[in-house]
């Protein structure tokens, strides 16, 4: 990719159907893999190219770094909460809080437990605090990048600076969505028509890029609690699509709103977009 290459965006029904088509087989490896995307892509000239903004490439890093962490530690928490439990008799808090830390630190030090144990268990929760303080940490650097980048993206009710980092970073260039349609789908929140009894109803697209599904997902709940024009778009469908249906109705529209508010941010960056050329 860094060494000026073009790449191309080659979904994964095409590489399938080049393969089936010149491989011996049919069979998957990284040798028919490679060829069928390169069949695909020299059989399809109108495929998107990839493009690379240097910010976004950061943001990627910090996003999934942050995940990572997140994963770490709420591994950690749930350890700690079940010896907690075990030699306690106590289920704390939000031990994501300062004031969930605060709590267990003072517990542990009224507690009359062995040396062997307190020691685990104060490792354990220091742990945490650090995690804690690196989540932070990150959560500062990524509004920093963020920011400047999303600042349409970042008025739609739902959408924080870590939901906004998301987005880009997952994204990239939203012009490789020429229609919100395309984004739809490809975020999993595109309806899946399902015909039964003579009655017409849609369900959850389990597909797609299932981070951002969540990041749509949690931006709906948002939107229910506090924005009046999604709370009367979920008024006006639940009677018919029920809660979910309803909910779904409310992640399809905010895709729309989102494809425009990046499309937007975009068009303002003061700085070149790289492309690149390898087909993979």
């Amino acid at each position: 990719m860094l060494a000026s290459q073009e790449v191309v965006w080659v979904p994964a029904r095409l590489t399938a159907a080049h393969r089936k088509l010149h491989a011996a087989t049919g069979t998957k490896s990284d040798p028919v893999d490679a060829a069928a995307a390169a069949h695909a892509a020299l059989a399809t000239p109108g495929l998107d190219r990839h493009r690379i903004d240097e910010r976004v490439r950061e943001l990627r890093v910090l996003v999934d770094y942050r995940a990572d962490l997140i994963k770490r530690r709420t591994m950690m928490i749930n350890q700690l909460k079940a010896q907690l439990h075990v030699w306690l008799d106590h289920t704390p808090g939000d031990l994501a809080r300062p004031k969930g830390m605060d709590a267990v630190t003072a517990l542990l030090d009224a507690a009359s437990l062995g040396a062997h144990v307190r020691q685990a268990l104060t490792e354990m929760s220091m742990e945490i605090a650090e995690l804690n303080r690196r989540v932070r940490q990150l959560d500062d650097a990524i509004r920093e990048l963020v920011t400047p980048l999303a600042p349409t993206l970042l008025e739609i009710t739902g959408i924080s600076h870590i939901s906004a980092a998301i987005l880009i970073a997952e994204i990239g260039d939203i012009t490789r969505f020429s229609s919100s349609a395309k984004l739809a789908r490809y975020t999993g929140c595109a309806p899946i028509p399902v015909y039964s009894a003579d009655k017409e109803r849609h369900r959850l697209h389990r597909g797609g890029n299932r981070r951002l599904n969540s990041v749509l997902y949690t931006a709906a709940i948002v939107q229910k609690r506090r924005y009046p024009a999604a709370q009367a778009l979920l008024a006006r469908h639940e009677p018919t699509k029920g809660s979910r249906g309803a909910r779904r109705i409310l992640q399809r529209h905010l895709i729309d709103v989102i494809h425009r508010a990046m499309t937007t941010d975009q068009a303002s960056w003061q700085h070149h977009i790289t492309r690149h050329d390898h087909a993979a």
